[in-house]
């Protein structure tokens, strides 16, 4: 006999069922797409606000050249479960495509390309005298940290990832303090993070060498917020969303309702804007003659820093000030397959916003591949418009 149903039941709504946020670096291939889409309904957020859109200059579509080259845009998203791409080149749209069911709207996970994006806004606080020198110790910004392995660390050890501190950012581990970093995010507890943080033990001394560490930039992010007075999400409005006219608004995720930005990973925001941070740094943290970032910021957020022992893209050998930095290259990279390349001397940025299937659920040679297929036609796209003479003025 099947059980008896309670005498009082609630009506039968429709309701989402959200992949469990508390798993985001595990999901499997079907899920990726969809969550990526999604984060601000599966974590804390706040909403970066738009000004005025400033619509996109369009040039001469590269697609048909692409082909003719031997690779197919359709081919090249297709198998390498790309939902975005975008070429601009002296602030002209050349190429613009979504798949996975992305559209112009969307915000789209930056994942950890907002690392770089953490770094742009240290250099708007400097230009503000919000922060003095990149010198500055991390708990001069957070005393609560005092005591802690963080005694000793400078703004300039995290945005080089040089702390110190002990860490592993094994995404395949669910044991791993990434994962744990990203199960605290889930559980939204006020202070959560950071108390995480401030429990990790010295494993080597302040700036004696390189170890990716996506707390760290949460700390960074922190620290950023005490020396601007507001949330991230605000300053980056004011200095950069707004000012650049981005057409979407864009999201933080925090680390609690209300609480701080993650300065680190997972914010939300569609391609076309994407484009409009990689034309910032082209310009030199310009925005229409005005001076947003500090004369030689970008240089040095693209300045070797560190070697990279092992290489998250083909073709990067080094790290700056949150930046991947190649030969010509800069570049800000995110877990699954989300780039900003920055090709300086050729006045080019190629946005690329992926899903690849993960460990466990593919082996590591699939993400591998993957990431050389979108090296490749960033290095086919640098080859096929690196000849081009800017626009007449």
């Amino acid at each position: 006999m099947p059980p008896a149903l309670p005498p009082s039941l609630p009506p039968a709504l429709p309701a989402a069922c959200l992949p469990p946020p508390g798993d985001f670096l595990l999901y499997p291939p079907t899920l990726q797409p969809w969550a990526y889409r999604i984060v601000d309904q599966l974590f804390a957020h706040r909403v970066v606000r738009r000004g005025t859109p400033r619509p996109w200059a369009r040039g001469a579509d590269i697609a048909g050249a692409l082909a003719e080259a031997g690779l197919a845009v359709e081919d090249v998203m297709a198998r390498n479960c790309l939902a975005g791409l975008l070429v601009v080149q002296d602030g002209r749209v050349r190429l613009e495509r979504y798949g996975l069911g992305l559209g112009e709207a969307d915000r789209w996970s930056t994942m950890s390309t907002v690392k770089s994006l953490t770094a742009v806004l240290v250099g708007a606080a400097i230009q503000d005298g919000a922060i003095a020198s990149v010198e500055e110790p991390v708990t001069r910004h957070l005393p609560e940290l005092r005591g802690t392995a963080y005694d000793g660390v400078t703004l300039e050890h995290l945005l080089t990832m040089a702390s110190g501190l002990r860490w592993t950012e094994v995404y395949a581990d669910p044991e791993s303090e990434v994962n744990r970093y990203s199960r605290a995010l889930a559980a939204r507890q006020p202070g959560g993070v950071l108390r995480q943080m401030a429990a990790l033990p010295r494993d080597a001394a302040p700036g004696s060498r390189f170890l990716y560490n996506s707390g760290d930039t949460f700390v960074l992010g922190a620290c950023l917020t005490r020396a601007v007075g507001m949330p991230l999400a605000d300053y980056l409005s004011a200095r950069l969303w707004q000012p650049a006219g981005m057409e979407f608004e864009a999201f933080y995720t925090l680390e609690s309702e209300g609480g701080q930005e993650i300065g680190g990973s997972r914010a939300g925001m569609a391609l076309r804007d994407f484009g409009r941070i990689a034309q910032f740094i082209l310009e030199d943290g310009m925005i229409a003659g005005r001076r947003v970032l500090p004369e030689g910021w970008v240089a040095a957020m693209a300045t070797p820093r560190f070697p990279v022992p092992e290489p998250r893209a083909p073709g990067i050998t080094h790290y700056g000030y949150c930046w991947w930095l190649g030969e010509g290259l800069i570049s800000a990279l995110g877990f699954a397959g989300q780039r900003i390349d920055i090709l300086p001397a050729e006045r080019l940025a190629v946005i690329t916003l992926g899903a690849f299937p993960q460990a466990p659920h593919v082996p590591p040679e699939t993400d591998r591949a993957h990431r050389q297929a979108v090296a490749d036609f960033v290095a086919a796209v640098r080859r096929l418009l690196g000849g081009e003479a800017p626009p007449p003025l």
